[in-house]
């Protein structure tokens, strides 16, 4: 394989993901972060959020040198043929991304060029902007150096990113000269998984395509949720039964609280603006924002309907990550539904394994324990919010004993309906 010299821009979870794992195929690969306290901590081979195996994979190729940090872009620039910008694109009052990071670094790039460049998107961006990107570089490029602009989106999902990369569904490449494309094809060369040249402006689309699919399919799936429960239906067994339609499939076919994370709440915001500023109302998608929103309501009514009111009531929370398998709290349904318990008057105590240091940063006036079991402790209900494999393997009888009252409301399904009822517990969950 041809050893490429790669910068990464951004080390948020698609930058360190992605730049650790290219230099763990055989690239040299240099990140670059602003910020000084987090390149000291990635230097030292640890980072910043909770990723299965990411640690170990960053810990050994800064130890065999093929992984740098840097807080100068210039410096990456110089170093690297293929520069990643993976910084944030966080959404506007509007719902639009902010592409101001992305135009900084490609002004940055821009100034710093000595000898040719790919610019590579890998941040989620609306379609034409590599256009802009384009545009940019050329303004500060005052030295009229030859580049090239391409975008890779990235299909990573948080708690299994690592595998993702490695093993991926597929690789998306979009550009715009044979140059960039055969370059491309060196840096993915070492991944053995399928690799879809096009345009740039078709890779754009992708990403904000894919993950408003499977937005729609969460929304569906929890929309057949509640025809379920008025029906006496099991969505479960609906679902099981759609998913084996080679058509459909299974994944993302699990009835809940509803989707969260960075990804998709932010990606449906910008792809219904995106449609917008191209003329289309993508009503769609408006209807899969409502649907999800609507089902923290639900849950939350679940729990009320159980006890009555609210008031001074004391709910435990399990989980509260958007997901399990990472510490992101970004979107994450505990957000809104712990907000709503606490508005009508309930006290909220919760646990999640990974992410509750970045939850206190956000969620404040609730009780923080430190285990399952001094969460249910005297509690009038037990909320499960997110599916923690822990949760599962907990001491149901353990649990009823310790709360004061034996109802569970799961928003996750985890565990069986029957099981529940005949150890004596009020058991409410999704669609059965």
């Amino acid at each position: 394989m041809k050893t490429i010299n790669i910068g990464m821009i951004g080390t948020g979870y698609v930058g360190l993901t992605s730049g650790a794992c290219l230099a763990h195929i055989g690239h040299n690969v240099i990140c670059v972060d602003n910020d000084e306290a987090k390149i000291k901590t990635l230097l030292r081979g640890e980072i910043p959020f909770y990723e299965p195996k990411l640690d170990q994979i960053v810990k050994e190729n800064v130890q065999n040198g093929r992984l740098k940090f840097t807080t100068k872009i210039s410096e990456a620039v110089k170093a690297s043929t293929v520069l990643f910008i993976a910084v944030g694109t966080p959404p506007k009052e509007t719902g639009e991304p902010d592409l101001s990071y992305v135009e900084n670094v490609a002004k940055e790039i821009g100034e710093a060029m000595t000898d040719y460049k790919i610019i590579v998107e890998k941040s989620t961006v609306p379609v034409k902007t590599g256009e802009w990107v384009h545009e940019t570089i050329t303004r500060y490029n005052k030295r009229n150096i030859p580049f090239d602009v391409a975008s890779n989106p990235e299909f990573l999902r948080e708690g299994s990113a690592v595998g993702d990369f490695l093993e991926p569904d597929r690789v998306v490449v979009g550009v715009e000269s044979e140059k960039a494309k055969q370059i491309m094809l060196d840096v993915y060369a070492p991944i053995n998984g399928p690799v879809l040249v096009t345009d740039i402006k078709s890779a754009e689309l992708i990403k904000h395509a894919s993950n408003a699919f499977l937005s729609t399919k969460i929304s569906f799936i929890n929309a057949i949720s509640i025809i379920c429960e008025l029906s006496g239906a099991s969505v479960e067994k609906v679902a099981e039964g759609m998913g084996l339609d080679k058509r459909i499939g299974p994944s993302f076919l699990q009835a809940g609280v509803g989707y969260g994370g960075f990804c998709f709440p932010k990606d449906i915001m910008a792809f219904i603006r995106i449609a917008y500023e191209l003329g289309y109302d993508y009503r769609l998608l408006k209807e899969v924002e409502r649907i999800n929103e609507e089902q923290k309501d639900r849950f939350v009514k679940k729990i009320e309907g159980l006890l009555w009111n609210l008031r001074e009531k004391q709910i435990g929370v399990l989980g509260l990550a958007f997901k399990p398998n990472t510490d992101d709290m970004r979107f994450a349904p505990s957000i809104d539904i712990i907000a709503k318990l606490t508005a009508a008057g309930a006290k909220v105590k919760a646990y999640d394994p990974h992410s509750m240091d970045n939850a206190k940063k956000i969620i404040t006036n609730i009780e923080y324990c430190n285990d399952p079991y001094e969460v249910v402790k005297d509690c009038d209900a037990l909320a499960i919010i997110t599916e923690w494999e822990e949760f599962k393997k907990l001491d149901l009888t353990k649990i009823k004993s310790l709360l004061k009252l034996p109802i569970v409301v799961d928003g996750r399904n985890i565990y069986d309906p029957k099981t529940m009822e005949q150890m004596g517990f009020i058991y409410r969950s999704i669609g059965r």
